[in-house]
């Protein structure tokens, strides 16, 4: 389970022979699509709820209504007399590219949830502890989990290339059409509509918003929840010259550094640590850094000491560094002395590799440390109580969209980098009075850091009165974290209470 890395873009090698092999596998006559449907019932924060559960496949057809794929769903629908036009519905969808949506579904939103150790801990082999998720928002909202084609269930149908699903623009046009398929298959386009997306889901969730509020056939939204967010792909490009994304993860080295070398002492507080983190990035650093070869030699000493007391790493490290913290080297280099790496979607997970002399880690220990858990859960979970008979592989997260993803924007750009969905969001805000923004970010999460989408929002056009911001002491799954996943479940359904009329 290697490249455990940036949670957005992934890639490996697929062989020819093996594409070609799938291609086989999706030719032919097209059978009907499959769904499975069975009843339920729960108590979720102090109610009891029966709910209809339909796992199951809808076909997206081109312009000769010829079926091209099938987009695998999850939907929770809770028993309720008289209309439904009151009872909102959220569409939830994980990221990758190339993510299936088992993660928010079997970690937050779900009836079902894997309690996995909430202390940064391996998960360990089977059996896992799958117990009722008694804190899903399923009282007061539908849920909808979708994979996008090619990941889960979800695949292209008879000659369709998956490259026609895989990119910004076609990824979002496909969701938006099965938002379409079923508000009308479900009759329920008078229900509010809520949106919510992890890692790159919140960047497909910019992009689904702007193309369904689009036009005169528009399909408006109620809210948007932005679950460890990346919008603007410069916060998150380090190369030469562009010093956007060693301010944007300023703070979460120095959560990393409060949480392994500072909690203990009760010096500081997380909170005040990471403000003075905030301050320094931004009043201090930024200018520093874009003086670049300008810069004094006694103001060079100054950043170089704040940036050692707040990262925790040396000052000849920093110098060496050109006072630049890659985080592919920091997640090395943090805990190198001591014998340890940290991980990248969550830093208080510790690692260990064959050797401390490398410049990056062997492989990402807050992903390999919760895989097995999440894949054997959804798997239990669908074919035990679902009904689900599908003999076909899962694909929890598949390389060959990332791999294939078309990143321009609108047909212009190339490279993950030079996407920015930050300004439809904000323009998506502007034109509906009732669209309102979610921010939920986890300190110790290195992939997507909270002070980088801060500074997204602050430059984008948000409406600051319909914009929240919450924090957790966790990393990119916040959830994994039991007090964050409680909090995290609360500030989920405070967020669609306050959108009702």
């Amino acid at each position: 389970m290697k490249n455990w890395g940036l949670g957005l873009i992934l890639s490996c090698v697929l062989s020819t022979a093996a594409i070609a092999e799938e291609d086989k596998k999706n030719s032919g006559p097209i059978a009907d699509p499959q769904v499975f449907v069975t009843d339920h019932q729960g108590r979720f924060n102090g109610q009891n709820i029966k709910y209809t559960v339909t796992a199951g496949e809808t076909y997206l057809h081109d312009e000769k209504d010829q079926p091209i794929a099938s987009v695998w769903s999850i939907s929770y629908v809770a028993d309720v007399k008289g209309d439904r036009s009151n009872r909102p519905i959220t569409f939830v969808f994980n990221g990758g590219p190339g993510s299936a949506s088992l993660w928010l579904h079997m970690g937050v939103f779900g009836p079902k949830r894997i309690d996995l150790p909430s202390d940064a801990m391996d998960d360990g082999a089977p059996p896992y502890n799958i117990i009722n998720n008694d804190q899903s928002p399923i009282d007061v909202t539908d849920l909808v989990f979708i994979d996008p084609v090619g990941t889960g269930y979800s695949r292209p149908l008879g000659d369709t290339d998956g490259k026609k699903f895989w990119g910004v623009d076609q990824d979002a046009a496909s969701i938006a059409e099965f938002v379409r398929l079923w508000l009308t298959k479900n009759k329920r386009w008078n229900s509010a509509r809520y949106i919510a997306g992890e890692s790159y889901g919140t960047t497909r969730a910019a992009a689904l918003t702007d193309k369904l509020q689009d036009g005169f056939n528009g399909i408006s939204v109620n809210g948007v929840m932005l679950i460890s967010a990346i919008l603007d792909f410069q916060t998150a490009r380090f190369q030469t010259g562009n010093p956007i994304p060693y301010i944007g993860f300023l703070p979460t080295y120095a959560a990393t550094h409060w949480y392994h070398n500072l909690s203990d002492a009760g010096d500081i507080s997380l909170e005040d640590h990471v403000a003075e983190a905030r301050r320094f990035a931004i009043e201090d650093y930024a200018p520093a850094l874009l003086k670049g070869d300008r810069l004094a030699s006694s103001d060079k000493a100054t950043i170089r000491a704040k940036l050692a007391s707040l990262t925790g790493l040396s000052e000849d490290y920093l110098d060496d560094t050109n006072l630049r913290i890659n985080i592919a080297r920091f997640a090395k280099e943090f805990g190198r002395n001591d014998g340890y790496t940290v991980g990248r979607f969550d830093s208080r997970f510790r690692g260990q590799d064959f050797d401390n002399a490398g410049e990056r880690y062997d492989d990402d220990p807050s992903g390999y440390a919760i895989a097995g858990g999440y894949t054997s859960a959804i798997n239990h979970y669908m074919t035990t109580e679902l009904g689900v008979d599908i003999t076909r592989e899962y694909k929890v997260l598949d390389f060959t969209p990332g791999r294939n993803w078309d990143w321009s924007q609108n047909g212009s750009g190339s490279g993950f980098g030079n996407v920015n969905v930050a300004p439809m969001l904000g323009e998506a805000q502007r034109e509906n009075s009732d669209l309102r923004v979610l921010l939920a970010s986890g300190y110790y999460d290195l992939a997507t850091p909270f002070f980088a989408a801060e500074n997204t929002l602050a430059t984008n056009g948000f409406i600051k009165d319909r914009t929240v911001k919450t924090f957790y002491e966790a990393g990119h799954m916040m959830y994994l974290h039991h007090p964050s996943l409680a909090q995290l479940s609360k500030d989920i359904r405070d967020f669609i209470l306050a959108g009702q009329k």
